[in-house]
């Protein structure tokens, strides 16, 4: 339909749906109450309101669950981030890692990330922790590119950084596991 009032608002490359969302609220929230009283007014009408253009609407179907499955070996460390980002709130995005000689996936859900400049010189499976004190898990992706998890949920855990889930590892290796469905 027509549009009585349009803002743009600029995001950080690492802000994600559960912290935007508040403030897409509150722009929202205000334009609604600046262009009530034009509307009442009569300066606001169908006729004299702004026509949407049609071409740059775009239809989508609901999310589903699945969804916020990570693919490392297809994605990129930018489209995983992005993913992590967009459904903070809900599905939520996880992976699966196998941890030391246990052949159980684990399921772990990835709160929060960011993409590394630097890219891999070989492609690998292990998720090992940066060098520095506040480095996240590296997880290499089938590109090349390098996503940091700064904040994971083991199944049936606590969120926690990356230290505390490697200290709770106790020296067992980490990889991630492809091809897993959602549903197992």
């Amino acid at each position: 339909g027509p549009i009585v009032s349009q803002q743009s608002h600029a995001i950080d490359a690492n802000e994600q749906a559960t912290t935007l969302l508040p403030t897409l609220f509150d722009i929202g929230t205000q334009a609604l109450l600046e262009a009530i009283p034009k509307v009442i007014a009569g300066e606001i009408t169908m006729e004299n309101a702004q026509e949407q253009d049609e071409s740059l609407v775009v239809e989508t179907n609901m999310i589903d669950a699945s969804e916020g499955q990570l693919f490392p070996e297809r994605m990129s460390a930018l489209e995983c981030h992005n993913r992590i980002r967009g459904f903070s709130m809900w599905p939520g995005t996880f992976l699966y890692f196998q941890i030391g000689d246990d052949e159980t996936p684990v399921k772990v859900k990835v709160v929060e990330s960011k993409v590394l400049e630097e890219t891999a010189d070989e492609l690998t499976r292990a998720i090992v922790r940066g060098e520095k004190k506040k480095d996240g898990l590296r997880l290499v992706c089938g590109d090349g590119s390098i996503l940091e998890m700064n904040k994971v949920q083991p199944a049936t855990r606590n969120v926690m950084d990356a230290k505390s889930f490697v200290n709770g590892l106790q020296g067992r290796t980490v990889v991630w596991l492809s091809g897993l469905d959602s549903d197992e």
